[in-house]
């Protein structure tokens, strides 16, 4: 099969683009859940390299394959368990499947059927990248019982599906959290080793460097810095949030006044030039943008520091 990038929406837009089956893939409620020998039937099969915008497990009970999330590459085995989420590019390779389940969810799913603030229980949905894990007959076999309850709920008809697939999955989360991830800290990640979180700092600092040297001369907002990294602004803002405690409007903000204050303190400019500088269209908004962070005018900030 011939390589290529794709970014997919959904599950069903990847599968469609490699030609495979979509009767086992519905794309209404934001999760599926399907055995792989449904899809995958002439194996060996390699995928295309795509960026998905969900967050997915794969449970091999007997399958063997290898993926690879940007540059690392994760053989997997028999009774392994893996997860992948939204940001990363990816590719996957499956040379034998008899018993493999793929479950895939958006965030929307999560929050409607899970619980609203999903993230502060479950904080390793958000760890970046995993490496696969091969568990013991025993606990691989508790973690089967749960996504075979799932899968069955998933077929059925019954009006409060959604609900009840919603605490069959918190069960699930609670077992892989303890199997996987009992110390997972994001706010220590965050600070050593989460891409997502350099990347947007990275960008953040740009950004200002290029409108100090009028190189741009427009203030980003959560979803151009979303674009940047090719993922959802809520996803964005979510890592942001849970691994570095503020909001990437607070992060935008404290930025911005910083370097207004340094300006309005350092610089000649007057308050029509500076606000210019800093990519607001009108002195009016940078005026009231500014007070509503420092309680002062840009022209009472420069007096009270002049005074000084």
């Amino acid at each position: 099969m011939q390589q290529k990038e794709a970014i997919s929406k959904d599950l069903a837009d990847l599968y469609k683009l490699m030609g495979l089956p979509l009767d086992s893939v519905q794309r209404k409620s934001g999760f599926t859940i399907h055995a792989l020998t449904e899809t995958f039937k002439d194996l060996p099969f390699k995928s295309i390299a795509y960026r998905p915008d969900y967050f997915s497990f794969v449970f091999l009970k007997d399958a063997r394959g290898s993926y690879v999330i940007d540059e690392m590459s994760f053989v997997v085995n028999p009774g392994t368990i893996y997860f992948t989420n939204p940001g990363n590019y990816r590719s996957f390779e499956w040379t034998e499947i008899r018993d493999a389940y793929l479950i895939t969810f958006n965030e929307s799913f999560l929050k409607t059927n899970v619980q609203s603030n999903v993230f502060e229980d479950f904080s390793f949905l958000l760890t970046e990248t995993v490496q696969p894990k091969q568990l013991p007959p025993e606990q691989f076999a508790e973690i089967e019982l749960l996504y075979q309850l799932i899968y069955k709920e998933h077929l059925g008809d019954s009006p409060y599906k959604n609900k009840i697939i919603g605490n069959l999955f918190v069960a699930l989360l609670l077992k892989i959290k303890e199997y996987f991830w009992q110390d997972y800290n994001p706010i220590q990640e965050g600070s050593r080793n989460s891409s997502i979180v350099k990347a947007f700092k990275q960008n953040l600092e740009a950004h200002y460097r290029a409108l100090g040297s009028t190189k741009e001369n427009v203030l980003l907002r959560v979803q151009d810095y979303a674009d940047l990294q090719h993922l959802h602004a809520n996803y964005l803002s979510t890592v942001i949030k849970t691994k570095t405690g503020k909001t990437v409007s607070t992060w935008i903000a404290e930025k911005t006044i910083g370097e207004a204050k340094s300006l309005l303190k350092n610089s000649k400019d007057s308050i029509k030039e500076i606000s210019f500088l800093l990519g607001f269209a009108e002195p009016g908004h940078f005026s009231s943008y500014f007070k509503k962070h420092t309680q002062l005018t840009p022209i009472a900030y420069r007096k009270q520091n002049l005074a000084r």
